[in-house]
Formats: structure tokens, C-alpha cells, sequence
């Protein structure tokens, strides 16, 4: 693989150190990019003790940017445990979704960590989060075991050290615990200076996406306060126009020249953007001029000829 990429590319250097790091699996966690990608890794991670995922064996995705570490990963569950999605991009504050809070001197294995211990904690309707009941995820947990992943090979009863109750294995449950508490609560201070935690960061709504769920008649609402709020010298806004009665006394060509002199006024682009129509005044006036002048001339051109016409005639009779 080292002939493959750019040994020089600090993405390739960190990622080469990271594989060694983590060569060996532990009794927690173990990951390793494929064979043929540096840039995707699959992991498998323990489900933390002492919660509803006691007994489970995890397994997924880190797809890596080239721009790695200054940009996160992106992290995806291949496993079903009731508390992330499958096969979806799962949103926390280490992972591709807010790089506004990701630090380069985060690595993967504190992905692992972070992971590990985010799954006991409430999903509060994050993209890719699940809240499943503790009975099922107590049976996805056992179930889990099971799984063998068709892209590496990894059979989950395998890929992780025996567990063993020690200083190793309690200090790594308590550095997840502690890794998932100072992500998830860790604050910040907006322009108005008021404290956010990061965990409403994971919640990864905007306003853009809930208005495109909204009805028709509602974002048109949305709009229109919108519009009022970006209108504050109260000016009165330009009233649709209402629609004449039909007169069946109207000849048919009658009928169209009022349908298109009510439609002309609204699609004046004036009206559309909440302005008053521009008047015409100036635009007949300089007509009216044109024509007076043209008419000036053509008289003159006239009186000329018969002048000339005339002078003609007298000097042929002398």
C-alpha cells in the first residue's frame, strides 16, 4: 500500500502512523484501514459495560478526507444496536458533520472511544441517532455476535481480545465515559455571548431543511413574515388586484382586452417586488416632442417646395 500514495502528504503520514498504533486489537476497540483504501477503515468496538449494550460487539466504517486530520471523518455503524443508524453517517461532534468543532489532534482511536462511549447517552433525534427500548437493545447486543462484515471479513467473535475485568479495561471504559462527557458538554459562546453546549450542536437541524418539510401554504407564510420584517417603514404593500366579474355582454375580443389590461399591471416587475408601478409620463411626453418635431419639418419641407415652385413659375413668365 505505502507505493500506492504520496508518503510526503500529512495525511498519509498520520494515517500510516495511526494503523501501527492500532495493529494490535484490544479487548475494547480494534481498527485498520482495507487493504486497498488508506482512507477507509473498518473498526469494531465493545458495547460499554454496565448498559444496554453489555455483551455487544460493534462493527463500521471511518471514510477519512485527504484533508485529514484538519477535517474529521465521517463514522457509519454496519451493526444494528438500537442507538445509531445503519449504514448512515451518524452526527456527533468528532465526526464529518460539524467539522466547526473538530481538533486535529484528535485521532481515530479517539473516534473509537468517543463512539463507545456516546452509546449509552440519549440519541434526542440526531441525524443517524436511534432510541430503541432497553429490551432491544439487549437483544441486538447478543444478536451482534453473529455479525460478520462482507467487506474485510471480520467475523465479530474474533476480532477482539477476550474481555478481562483489570486496571487496562476499566481505565479505557472510564477514558470513553470521559471522552464522550467533555465532547457532548463541552461549551461554547455565540456572538450574543450566551453558553451552548455542543450536544445541541448534534441535534444537526437548520431551518432550510425543516421549511422544505413544511406545506405550501405554510412556507408561503414564512415568506410573507419574512417579506414584513424586511419592511419596516410601514409603507402600505401593493393589494393583489381582484379579479373583474364577467359580463356576458362583452364581445369575446372585449373579454381579452380586459383579461390582459388586469394582467398586465400584475406582472409588472415593480408590483412583484413591492414597489409602486413607475410612471409613463415621460416616456409619452418625449413621444408627443418626436412627433411635433417630425411634423415641424414635414411642414417646412412643404412650404419650401411650393416657394420654389412658385418662384419657378415667375421667373418662366418674365
Amino acid at each position: 500500500m505505502e507505493t500506492r500514495y504520496n508518503l510526503k502528504s500529512p495525511a498519509v503520514k498520520r494515517l500510516m502512523k495511526e494503523a501501527a498504533e492500532l495493529k494490535d486489537p484490544t479487548d475494547h476497540y480494534h481498527a485498520q484501514p482495507l487493504e486497498d483504501n488508506l482512507f477507509e477503515w473498518h473498526f469494531t468496538v465493545r458495547g460499554p459495560p454496565d448498559s444496554d449494550f453489555d455483551g455487544g460487539v460493534y462493527h463500521g466504517r471511518i471514510v477519512l478526507p485527504p484533508e485529514y486530520p484538519m477535517k474529521p471523518p465521517s463514522i457509519i455503524l454496519l451493526t444494528a444496536n438500537g442507538r445509531f443508524e445503519v449504514g448512515k453517517k451518524i452526527c456527533l461532534s468528532i465526526s464529518g458533520h460539524h467539522p466547526e468543532t473538530w481538533q486535529p489532534s484528535w485521532s481515530i482511536r479517539t473516534a473509537l472511544l468517543a463512539i463507545i462511549g456516546f452509546m449509552p447517552t440519549k440519541g434526542e433525534g440526531a441525524i443517524g441517532s436511534l432510541d430503541y427500548t432497553p429490551e432491544e437493545r439487549r437483544a441486538l447486543a447478543k444478536k451482534s455476535q453473529d455479525f460478520c462484515c462482507e467487506g474485510c471479513g471480520s467475523a465479530m467473535k474474533d476480532v477482539l481480545l477476550p474481555l478481562k475485568s483489570g486496571s487496562g479495561s476499566s481505565q479505557a471504559d472510564q477514558e470513553a465515559k470521559e471522552l464522550a462527557r467533555q465532547i457532548s458538554f463541552k461549551a461554547e459562546v455565540n456572538s450574543s455571548g450566551k453558553t451552548i453546549a455542543e450536544s445541541d450542536l448534534n441535534q444537526c437541524f437548520s431551518l432550510n431543511d425543516s421549511q422544505d418539510d413544511l406545506p405550501t401554504t405554510f412556507q408561503g407564510a414564512t415568506a410573507s413574515t419574512s417579506y414584513g420584517a424586511q419592511n419596516p417603514s410601514g409603507a402600505p404593500l401593493p393589494q393583489p388586484t381582484q379579479p373583474a366579474p364577467k359580463n356576458t355582454s362583452m364581445s369575446p375580443r372585449q373579454r381579452r382586452a380586459q383579461q390582459q389590461s388586469q394582467r398586465r399591471p400584475s406582472t409588472s416587475p415593480d408590483v412583484l417586488q413591492g414597489r409602486p408601478p413607475r410612471a409613463h409620463h415621460t416616456e409619452h411626453g418625449g413621444s408627443a416632442m418626436l412627433i411635433i418635431i417630425l411634423t415641424l419639418a414635414l411642414a417646412a419641407l412643404i412650404f419650401r417646395r411650393i416657394y420654389l415652385a412658385n418662384e419657378y413659375i415667375f421667373d418662366f413668365e418674365l
